[in-house]
């Protein structure tokens, strides 16, 4: 990942269900298929790498229960995602995943009948029946999958979804938001919902989705040892927390998890969180199909690097498409196998090309920001992790995204078209960078461009939020993926 940073039309709307509207096809080259660089078997001990610690991780993903343990035992049905992946995930066979998963995933069966699951497949019903929108002065059709029904399912978001919050947990871990920093997404979100006074109720039986409220960042400032080999002590921590929510409620062992839901940003979340928290809704900056990611339940969250707490977003905009000078931009420190990658390829070889390692510090970060602002492409390519907060940093400055990350499932994914204002390479076509983006023709690149400016209010934070926002983009993609899975009895 990155821990790190130089920072630390209407006419495409169809009608039909919420995939009617497919996106658009990117061009061969950028869906080429990746020979596996390794293939790790899952029973040997693999090297996970993050921020400053280098940590080997036993991946033991037994569902094993303590005797004692107040959590029932998961049914065997639909454990993990019931799709096969090939070891190179296109971002059009991730559309198909997508489109694949909301046809078959389902979640467990409840083990007793609730209201809320017939409210749930109600809204399911009126969001795949939704009334064709073509105009809507707040959204732009283009950038989304389906606009008709996103603006359904978000209408029906604010009329029916009630989220309960549990209490229980000690701060530092849980109920501790962490506002600053590359990981700040998971810190914001925890700190507006648990202020919320519209979605969030005080009578769980009210409840949709029931929010864990613990801190992947926190965890690790808190537990881990630094040179530990192993971090199977946050494994248990969760564990704990999860045992006693189960004894304490009955709601957890109604659906075995999965209208729970966790909001988590740090690298190591995906593994923490992959056995006793894997049916839950698990929203992750390091959405990686190959590391347990699960169309249809989990949602790819995006990862803001917030610098000044009391101004989440800080500053947007850029120059003029005309007025972007260089072709391409990179610079960050060297994690990971493709970072040294891509600089050997480009650094000091075109000026066309200004790929940097980690640059040189400057106040508020400005030579960094003024890069990609006069940048007509920002590449975003992966660190120890796929996931980047270059993705959002790119849309706030206006620097059309190049996606450099095999299997990195970008963020809303399962409501934003992303090929309609970023652009996907994969890690084996480094070399041919600038042929590749060269080939863009200007219309291409302005009508991505203009998109951007569209897609940034999805991606803003506001300590009092607002309509279509990040806070609420987040939230409707946890409540649609529960609505398109949930069962009755």
């Amino acid at each position: 990942m990155s821990g790190e940073e130089n920072i630390t039309s209407n006419s495409e709307q169809k009608s039909g269900g919420p995939y009617a509207n497919s996106p658009e096809i990117a061009p061969a080259y950028l869906n080429s298929p990746l020979s596996p660089i390794t293939k790790v078997s899952p029973d040997i001990t693999t090297m996970v790498s993050s921020n400053d610690y280098n940590v080997s991780l036993s991946r033991n993903d037994g569902n094993a229960l303590d005797k004692n343990s107040s959590i029932n035992s998961v049914p065997k049905e639909n454990q993990g995602s019931p799709l096969p992946v090939s070891d190179v995930t296109t971002i059009s066979e991730m559309n198909k995943l997508l489109l694949q998963s909301h046809a078959s995933y389902r979640s467990m069966r409840p083990r007793w009948s609730s209201a809320v699951d017939q409210e749930l497949l109600q809204a399911r019903s009126k969001i795949e029946n939704a009334p064709i929108v073509e105009n809507d002065p707040n959204l732009y059709a283009p950038i989304f999958r389906n606009l008709s029904t996103f603006k359904r399912s978000y209408e029906l978001m604010e009329e029916t979804l009630k989220v309960y919050v549990y209490r229980e947990g000690d701060k530092p871990i849980l109920h501790s938001p962490y506002l600053v920093g590359v990981y700040a997404s998971e810190g914001w979100f925890m700190k507006l919902i648990e202020a919320d006074k519209r979605f969030v109720t005080e009578d769980p039986k009210m409840a949709h989705l029931f929010y864990l409220p613990f801190s992947s960042v926190m965890l690790v400032k808190t537990l881990y040892v630094p040179g530990s080999p192993s971090y199977e002590n946050l494994i248990q921590y969760l564990h704990d927390y999860v045992d006693m929510i189960a004894g304490k409620h009955p709601f957890w062992n109604r659906t075995g998890g999965a209208d729970h839901f966790l909001v988590a940003c740090q690298d190591w979340a995906p593994s923490e969180t992959k056995v006793h928290m894997a049916k839950c809704i698990r929203a992750l900056c390091n959405a990686d199909v190959k590391n347990g990611f699960v169309f249809g339940k989990d949602v790819s969250l995006p990862e803001t690097h917030v610098r000044y707490a009391g101004n989440p977003t800080g500053e947007l905009g850029g120059n003029s498409a005309s007025n972007r000078t260089t072709l391409a931009f990179f610079a960050g420190k060297l994690h990971g196998y493709l970072r040294p990658i891509l600089l050997q390829q480009w650094a000091n070889k075109d000026p066309d090309m200004k790929i940097f390692g980690k640059l040189p510090k400057s106040k508020g970060n400005k030579d960094y920001i003024n890069h990609m602002k006069s940048s007509k492409y920002c590449l975003c390519a992966k660190g120890f992790e796929v996931n980047s907060p270059r993705v959002v940093e790119a849309i706030f400055y206006e620097c059309v995204p190049v996606i450099i990350s095999d299997n990195f499932v970008p963020p809303f994914f399962e409501t934003l078209n992303w090929e309609s204002f970023a652009i996907f390479i994969m890690e084996k076509d480094i070399p041919n960078l600038k042929v590749i983006l060269l080939s863009i023709p200007e219309k291409r690149y302005l009508l991505l461009q203009k998109r951007l400016k569209q897609v940034q209010q999805h991606f803003l934070w506001h300590k009092n939020p607002i309509k279509y926002d990040v806070f609420h983009m987040i939230l409707h993609s946890i409540w649609y993926n529960r609505v398109f899975s949930a069962t009755t009895t």
